[in-house]
């Protein structure tokens, strides 16, 4: 296996993408989505907790949808990934893949109305605009600096962000921190996944034999449990 030498450079952080607007109950959303289904990028509810599985271009096309979530505060970033391909070292007990919704705050999304939302937008006569999205490399946070929580107390609250999970659908709702936190982990796990996987020890989902990232922790209020989302590199399991 050779090793991904492909550095991160200004056009890792562009992403061609679909901007959609639907109304419901006299609210009108903007909705952006990834233009091309992600072929090597995955999520799953596992026991509570949330896996995403991701190779390094699919994943740097992931993270730089979480960039823009962190400079959208209008807007839904919305990942199909129910209908990805099976990702390789999946197959906990009662696992189902997921949807993602990145909802920034702004928005005021009601969980209980994206089954609706992503109805809309999927059918066959929305209207779609086709674009390319790029974000300044200044926003991408330093991927070697370790995790501290923000000074500011304001924004310390925006992270993590909250989450609901409806309609076969992760939703987070979490400000530009919250975001821009995501995209660094995603971003760090597609630098050094490639690497570790070329050394021939790389088993999927196996403890010490792959290369992961903790996005974010939960600890529900009332009760000795935590949840997590995390994200593992995997070399290309789809073509």
């Amino acid at each position: 296996m050779t090793a991904s030498r492909a550095p991160l450079t200004r056009d890792s952080l562009r992403v061609k993408i679909v901007v959609q607007r639907v109304r419901l109950a006299g609210t009108e959303y903007r909705v952006i989505r990834p233009a091309r289904p992600l072929k090597n990028g995955a999520l799953y509810n596992a026991r509570g907790h949330y896996d995403m599985y991701v190779d390094r271009t699919d994943g740097r096309r992931i993270g730089t949808l979480w960039l823009l979530a962190a400079r959208s505060p209008r807007s839904l970033v919305y990942l199909p990934m129910r209908t990805a391909p099976a990702a390789p070292g999946t197959g906990w007990e009662d696992e189902q893949p997921l949807d993602l919704v990145l909802a920034p705050r702004a928005v005021q999304l009601r969980p209980s109305r994206w089954k609706r939302i992503r109805k809309l937008l999927n059918t066959a006569n929305a209207p779609r605009e086709v674009r390319t999205a790029s974000v300044p490399e200044r926003d991408l946070p330093d991927l070697e600096a370790e995790y501290s929580v923000p000074v500011d107390p304001e924004e310390a609250n925006e992270v993590p962000p909250r989450k609901h999970v409806y309609a076969e659908t992760l939703l987070l709702t979490g400000g530009t921190a919250a975001f821009r936190q995501g995209a660094k982990e995603i971003f760090a796990v597609t630098k050094d996944g490639p690497p570790h996987a070329a050394t021939g020890h790389h088993i999927p989902g196996a403890c010490n034999y792959h290369v992961c990232r903790a996005i974010y922790d939960w600890e529900p209020p009332g009760t000795p449990f935590w949840e997590q989302m995390h994200v593992e590199f995997c070399p290309p399991w789809a073509r």
